[in-house]
């Protein structure tokens, strides 16, 4: 394995397959079904998921809301999602442990780091939840703070494009994809690939990005496996 531990952030919208709102348990199965064979091969593995398919505090901000009780309603749409692909982990038979920054002892731990470290070690899926706690921090942020925590050896960035490109390639056809681009030119390029707070994080803590196709089975394995999937930014 070219890592020996990585953290994953899913975006919220990943988990919605082809509905417009909510949790395709189908998707999750899939995720669940991938993240079990890299867990096989000896990885330890934690989780970052957001909560667009649920709830978007910054699109309620801009619909009139205040801006920290729109973000506190976002952590908890993420803890939604974790439940969710804790259930799946479960059910493909790993073991899983759901740590949030906010505490809600009936269904999950609070975030301690050194227990967080002690569950990977002991083989467990670690997923955690609610963001980084505080309002005004995407979980884009809160992937890259928890990362740099456990020691994580990448971040493994999953999406529904298959890397970093020139131009969105959603809207651009003659955009063309990057395997491999520094840090320093994605700034210099204004290339979206994380919030600015989550990506200056990675940079200043020399902690590699991977931007990959989640959605594409086995794209997980080979990644960590060290085949050249998705860009790297480093």
């Amino acid at each position: 394995m070219k890592y020996k531990r990585i953290l994953l952030k899913l975006s919220g919208e990943s988990l919605m397959g082809d509905q417009s709102y909510g949790i395709d348990i189908k998707r999750v199965a899939q995720y669940a079904k991938d993240i079990k064979e890299l867990h096989t091969q000896g990885l330890e593995i934690a989780i970052v998921i957001g909560g667009g398919n649920i709830y978007r505090g910054l699109s309620a901000e801009q619909s009139g809301m205040d801006r920290v009780q729109a973000d506190y309603m976002g952590m908890l749409a993420t803890v939604i999602n974790s439940m969710a692909l804790q259930d799946g982990l479960e059910k493909v038979g790993l073991k899983t442990r759901l740590l949030t920054a906010i505490k809600m002892e009936q269904i999950c731990e609070p975030f301690i780091r050194r227990r967080a470290v002690r569950h990977l070690e002991k083989g467990r899926i670690v997923i955690f939840g609610a963001g980084t706690g505080n309002p005004y921090f995407t979980t884009d942020t809160a992937a890259s703070l928890r990362a740099i925590e456990i020691n994580a050896d990448a971040v493994l960035k999953g999406t529904r494009v298959d890397g970093i490109y020139t131009a969105d390639p959603e809207k651009d056809p003659s955009a063309t994809r990057f395997d491999e681009i520094s840090f320093t030119e994605v700034y210099q390029r204004g290339l979206n690939v994380m919030d600015m707070t989550a990506f200056t994080l990675c940079q200043e803590n020399n902690l590699p990005i991977i931007v990959f196709d989640m959605n594409k089975p086995g794209n997980l394995s080979k990644l960590a496996n060290g085949e050249p999937v998705g860009t790297i930014v480093r």
